[in-house]
């Protein structure tokens, strides 16, 4: 199904491009579409969605749908090219400044929280009602972590390629506590790690907690780190650890070629250096097969796996889990001595729903939903910003990374968005020196709404009013 209203929307695509339905004009309606094409007329409709996604239908209330010009073709961010020392993390205040406006009724454009319309919400429900039926079984401490929850993680990645037991698997209070959790088992307070830049704030705040320093290395905004400036940093740096998003990364939304997970697991593991693989988004492929992770190439058991459920079925549920490896009894005891365990009901609302096969069917639909969010964001944007603006075109996951035109200030945007009420995140965020002062991450993960789609044009204004007062840049 997903595969034919894809092809009827590529069709439909050809005739709008080669002018034979122009600028302005309504389609015909769908149900004489779906005569004309030998389709059913949800196959139309999701054709339709699809376009508007593309930018090149526009849905009118009550009248069809009518062709639009598509926005004009925006490139991809550029990479960084400038070399990078270790440097201490400092505070992200401003990370939680964001995360206390969310509280507030803005459009929220900033933090990448999937829209509770995105989220199976009644089947979690129900599992969380069955898992609250166990008695006895929900009242223990869960450590390392519920039976019928490791079990389910432990078949998941073997369908990926990662051969593991239950007993390989620790459970964790999402992702950020494992992440957490691995730096503190393979390094000591003041190691150099490196990291990927632009880097998820989240990531950055693991290694403010445990006391490193942190070198950035520049990310292609496709493939994801340079293998190069890696290479560079393991010469030049005695690098503890290396933290790496390889499928869909935050917030690039780049995806490492296998071929490149490949080089990246042999490069660290001839060079004695822990990858720590943060793959929170890998669920969240907009087409083709779910991506494998790198710990899929790692035959030395040097890849300390990470992700959560967080991006897929809820953030609230905060469940996590790690692969350790070798670095398991460390991880358990960092882990036994912050929270002794992670909450019984939530491992097994999750387990179940796992077993019932609910999760797959659940990711066939979001996996599209984001698909046209982003496609959908970015369409807007480049109709809205200022001519020389660059923009990503993820893979997966639901962010997009907006690079704006030199003299622009992303922090300036963000607090003139802030007093209007919506909420983006500036670039500043995502590294520890100021090279991305001319950015913004946007979050895709919303349902399109004349809520949405007003403020991305009024970010458009407010960016194209900053043009014409460009900040003065502080010296380097």
């Amino acid at each position: 199904m997903g595969v034919l209203y894809n092809q009827v929307a590529d069709q439909l695509q050809g005739l709008i491009v080669e002018g034979v339905y122009r600028e302005g004009e309504r389609l015909p309606g769908v149900r004489v579409l779906s005569r004309q094409l030998g389709v059913s007329v949800s196959t139309v409709l999701q054709a339709h969605q699809t376009l508007e996604a593309r930018g090149y239908l526009q849905a009118r209330e009550r009248s069809g749908y009518f062709v639009r010009r598509p926005a004009r073709d925006v490139p991809e961010p550029a990479m960084p090219s400038h070399r990078s020392r270790p440097l201490p993390v400092t505070a992200r205040d401003m990370t939680l400044e964001l995360c206390a406006d969310e509280e507030r009724r803005m459009v929220p454009l900033a933090t990448a929280v999937p829209h509770p319309d995105y989220l199976p919400v009644r089947q979690i429900q129900q599992s969380t009602l069955w898992a609250a039926r166990r008695g006895l079984e929900t009242l223990d401490y869960a450590f390392p972590g519920k039976a019928s929850f490791r079990r389910q993680i432990a078949q998941r990645m073997a369908t990926l390629g990662v051969v593991i037991t239950p007993d390989d698997v620790l459970a964790t209070n999402g992702a950020q506590e494992a992440i957490i959790i691995a730096l503190r088992a393979v390094t000591e307070p003041g190691d150099i790690v490196a990291v990927e830049t632009p880097s998820f704030p989240g990531i950055l705040q693991a290694l403010e907690v445990v006391g490193l320093r942190v070198i950035e290395i520049p990310t292609h905004p496709s493939e994801g780190l340079s293998l190069e400036g890696l290479a560079l940093a393991l010469e030049q740096w005695p690098l503890k650890a290396c933290v790496v998003v390889c499928n869909h990364s935050n917030p690039m939304g780049a995806r490492m070629p296998d071929a490149r997970k490949r080089e990246l697991v042999s490069m660290l593991a001839a060079a004695n250096v822990p990858l720590i693989e943060d793959d929170i988004y890998g669920d969240l492929n907009h087409t083709g097969e779910r991506p494998r992770p790198a710990k899929a190439f790692d035959r030395t058991d040097n890849v300390i796996y990470c992700s959560s459920f967080s991006k897929t079925l809820s953030p609230g549920l905060r469940l996590g889990w790690m692969i350790p490896g070798r670095h398991m009894a460390s991880a358990r005891q960092h882990k036994y001595f912050v929270n002794l365990a992670t909450s019984s009901i939530p491992q097994l609302a999750v387990a179940h729903f796992l077993e019932q096969g609910g999760y797959d069917r659940y990711l066939r639909a979001a996996r599209q939903h984001y698909r046209e969010s982003t496609e959908r964001l970015r369409s807007a944007v480049a109709r809205a910003f200022p001519e020389g603006t660059a923009v990503s075109r993820p893979q997966g996951g639901f962010v997009l990374w907006v690079q704006l035109p030199d003299g622009v200030s992303g922090t300036e945007l963000y607090q003139r968005a802030r007093a209007e009420n919506i909420n983006v995140a500036p670039g500043r965020m995502f590294s520890t020196t100021n090279k991305f002062e001319n950015c913004l991450r946007l979050n895709g993960g919303n349902p399109w709404t004349p809520v949405v789609e007003s403020a991305v044009q009024r970010l458009g204004m407010m960016a194209h009013e900053l043009q014409e007062s460009p900040f003065k840049r502080s010296p380097s």
